[in-house]
């Protein structure tokens, strides 16, 4: 199932040691650093160990962000501006834009940055098993990951792979023929969708993919679609259906060989490598011809000219994404602890040593193997 979806790059992202000399001016202040620094490098390795669960990146997670939050949150109960906020200068790519990072020192960039590569760690991990962001002071640039529009298509993109899943599901447990293309027709539209949140350059690829996408399974509704009108004796349009779907399903193939010719980040999938695309292309084209049977025998329909509207709605089985809540600000912090960090003495750097640039390394994801049949089938 891991070449049947494609994925962006994880972002990479500098080294922060959470050196606060000088302002950290508490054994309580500097635990709450050394802390920082091992919970962040701790996180950054689970995204690239294949071993990892949803259990430890959870774990993980929250053992970071709770003690981030110590440098955003008000910790006395106001509404005044925790003054930690600013202090650390953070530095990501985006999943767009190659290896070239962007930097922001605020650790609202951090916490949404970080929660971002959380997201599509999930993502990718869902694949290998078969809110807005308004308080940033510096508005995000066209392409870039924190972007309304980059991470709308995420959503999209998301919440359109569960429901293949439900998909994959109802043919395997033989649902009717109603259900799986009103099913069908729900997820190309989720994908059709996505199309019109992604406007920049740098998402070629990625466009790519979400119309091969779509494409697929439009030929799926309108094969499962002709299937219900030859029940309900409507062969002509029936076959008009199934004439839909095999053009929908040209289309999807000519578009994945597109889509692998096409540069741009992330992985490069293989749906039309895969048996669940390749039983598509074998069911229409079989159920195509026992329309055509049928009604040269029996009904003498005349195929109507216009392909059948699909005005189909999925009763049950759409995917709902959950709500994504921060955990609790971790016990270390309190407002006695907050006070000990003395902005006014400044971090001790050694400017005698001048230290070159920070460079951001690409993530390095595990290396995954196709497997020879990957029929989709969900146990």
């Amino acid at each position: 199932m891991a070449h049947w979806f494609h994925r962006n790059p994880l972002k990479a992202t500098a080294p922060v040691s959470f050196n606060f000399y000088g302002v950290a001016g508490s054994p309580a202040a500097n635990k709450i650093c050394n802390n920082l620094r091992t919970d962040r490098a701790r996180l950054l390795e689970m995204f690239t160990d294949v071993t990892c669960n949803p259990d430890m990146m959870k774990n993980a997670t929250d053992a970071y962000f709770s003690l981030l939050q110590g440098f955003i949150s008000s910790l006395d109960g106001t509404t005044q501006e925790n003054k930690m906020r600013f202090i650390q200068n953070f530095k990501w790519t985006d999943t767009l834009q190659g290896n070239v990072p962007s930097a922001q020192q605020d650790a609202i960039f951090e916490l949404i940055s970080m929660s971002y590569n959380v997201a599509i760690w999930y993502t990718k991990f869902a694949s290998r098993m078969a809110d807005q962001i308004p308080r940033l002071i510096t508005p995000a640039e066209k392409g870039r990951d924190l972007e309304a529009r980059v991470i709308d298509a995420y959503i999209i993109q998301c919440q359109a792979e569960a429901q293949e899943v439900t998909i994959a599901r109802a043919i395997e447990l033989k649902h009717n023929a109603t259900l799986v293309a009103a099913l069908s027709y729900e997820t190309a539209n989720f994908y059709q969708r996505t199309l019109h949140t992604l406007e920049p350059e740098c998402s070629n690829k990625w466009k790519k993919y979400f119309q091969l996408k779509m494409h697929f399974y439009m030929a799926y509704a309108y094969c499962y679609h002709g299937q219900t009108l030859l029940a309900s004796d409507k062969c002509g349009e029936a076959i008009r259906s199934l004439q839909e779907a095999e053009k929908s399903y040209q289309r999807a193939e000519e578009l994945c060989k597109e889509y692998r010719q096409t540069k741009g980040p992330g992985s490069t999938a293989r749906p039309s490598e895969q048996l669940f695309f390749l039983k598509l292309g074998a069911l229409v084209k079989n159920t195509l011809e026992k329309c055509q049977r049928e009604n040269g025998f029996i009904y003498f329909h005349k195929v109507p000219e216009e392909a059948p509207q699909l005005e189909l709605k999925a009763s049950y089985g759409l995917a709902e994404p959950l709500a994504f809540e921060l955990p609790p600000l971790s016990e270390q912090w309190s407002p006695e602890v907050l006070n000990t960090f003395d902005l006014t003495k400044g971090a001790k750097n050694d400017k005698a040593k001048a230290k070159p640039e920070e460079e951001v390394k690409p993530m390095k994801e595990p290396d995954l193997k196709p497997q020879k049949d990957t029929g989709c089938v969900v146990s």
